[in-house]
């Protein structure tokens, strides 16, 4: 009896539409989150994420059933990628917002680690066990993310931009720890009811505005841009296809190079939470960029010029830089631009347009994981490992790309970030906007936010 194995088609078709289906609830999440609020839409994705489930591990013989269930289960995925993190950088405190935020990445880290665990258990398994049993357990994390939301209050901002000031007051005491009367927290809400009074100035506005008023277009933009090189680092070449490019190497078990992999890439995760609070973010993904860039660079100059592709046990040195290369590039990406990015996207928009917005940059990042994923095995099969060389020119890109238009967020209220972008605070400067500029900016704020919305 011969092996099975899916086409390299069916192959990209099954890992990437997981990813197609992420678009739809992505976009989906900014209307959901917007007319129900943020926790009770992160709790319907997990149930459209159990269906999903559900579609996925009744299949039998019917390879396109798989597919239906992984868009159907990426619907909720998708959904939960914009809500989450928009949810926790609402309801976090200021001081905490980025490692709060950045925790999002740690559970998505950890999550991969225990695949490849839980995929090396189940490999000598030969029934459908094999795979059931993996899919099976994502019933436990829906189980938990959407029972256990409901135990926490709803954002803050969401229900303050809804009329409710006490509830958001009383959410807001109990999550920073202090009375109601605190100054902290008078001083957060009256920044929150400075933005709210300007925008209704303004009155209601299209739905395009999310992205064309003032300074949105080019906020929208560099959310997309940051979520879009989350994946164009190339991580996810190695995170989908570990097994497969390892095996080229001449690795005997592969599985136990992903499980190398996952967990350089869960322990650099943690040491990234502590960048994100102590050091500029900036300065993480510049050197973060220019970090994973050099060493996919020796990782693709290695596979092609050194690795003996007929035989890869004729180049064992090759073989070890290259997992070397690897794990020094994740070790990268999993303290940086993993963490990070989520943080910074969720802190570009004013409360207003941030369901909108975050709902297309999230959607961005769908499409460039749904395209690597279905066309890493015809790159590879085309131009092997040259195939590394596009994603190190997207990280030096991303570098230059953060340096120029990101402004650094650490230690910024969203309503501050909000005044910085509109006052078209130069991005290398604004680590040295301090107390001084708040005090100047702040009798301006309302006055000058009604001028640019108007024009």
């Amino acid at each position: 009896m011969g092996n099975y194995y899916f086409s390299n088609v069916r192959s990209g078709l099954i890992v990437g539409m997981l990813n197609i289906g992420n678009l739809c609830g992505a976009i989906l999440a900014a209307t959901l989150g917007d007319l129900i609020g943020r926790k009770p839409s992160i709790s319907v994705s997990c149930i459209v994420y159990t269906v999903g489930t559900i579609i996925q591990i009744s299949s039998n013989a019917k390879w396109y059933q798989l597919v239906l269930g992984r868009w159907a289960g990426g619907i909720g995925v998708g959904a939960m990628s914009v809500l989450v993190p928009m949810y926790v950088s609402e309801t976090a405190p200021t001081h905490n917002r980025g490692v709060l935020v950045s925790g999002y990445q740690v559970f998505v880290t950890l999550g991969i680690f225990l695949a490849y665990l839980i995929n090396y258990t189940t490999q000598s398994f030969r029934s459908t066990a094999a795979w059931r049993i993996t899919m099976g357990l994502d019933f436990l994390w829906a189980l938990l993310l959407g029972c256990g939301v409901t135990l926490l209050p709803e954002s803050p901002k969401y229900v303050y931009r809804n009329g409710k000031t006490e509830e958001a007051r009383s959410a807001m005491a109990n999550l920073l720890g202090v009375p109601k009367d605190h100054p902290v927290l008078v001083k957060e809400l009256s920044g929150m009811q400075e933005k709210l009074e300007a925008e209704q100035a303004d009155g209601d506005q299209a739905w395009w505005k999310s992205f064309l008023g003032p300074r949105m277009a080019n906020r929208t933009l560099l959310g997309v841009a940051i979520l879009s090189f989350q994946q164009l680092t190339g991580a996810n070449f190695f995170f989908y296809y570990g097994t497969t490019i390892f095996t080229a190497t001449g690795i005997s078990d592969s599985f136990i190079t992903s499980i190398i992999l996952g967990s350089v890439n869960v322990a650099c995760t943690i040491p990234g939470l502590y960048a994100v609070q102590r050091f500029s973010h900036r300065k993480c993904l510049i050197f973060g960029g220019l970090w994973m860039s050099a060493w996919f660079v020796v990782f693709a100059s290695v596979g092609h010029f050194a690795l003996d592709r007929n035989d890869p046990t004729n180049s064992p040195k090759a073989g070890a830089v290259m997992v070397v290369s690897a794990c020094l590039f994740i070790a990268a990406f999993a303290s940086t631009w993993g963490p990070i990015s989520w943080g910074e996207s969720a802190a570009l928009y004013p409360a207003k347009y941030r369901a909108r917005c975050m709902a297309v940059g999230t959607g961005s990042l769908w499409i460039w994981n749904f395209l690597i994923a279905f066309l890493t095995p015809f790159a590879t099969a085309s131009i092997d490992f040259c195939y590394g060389y596009i994603f190190a020119a997207f990280c030096a890109i991303m570098a230059v790309v953060v340096y120029f238009y990101l402004i650094e967020s650490q230690g910024r209220t969203l309503e501050e970030l909000d005044t910085m972008y509109l006052t078209k605070v130069k991005p290398w400067e604004s680590e040295r906007w301090g107390s001084k500029d708040k005090e100047e900016q702040s009798s301006l704020d309302i006055q000058m936010e009604i001028q640019a919305r108007e024009h």
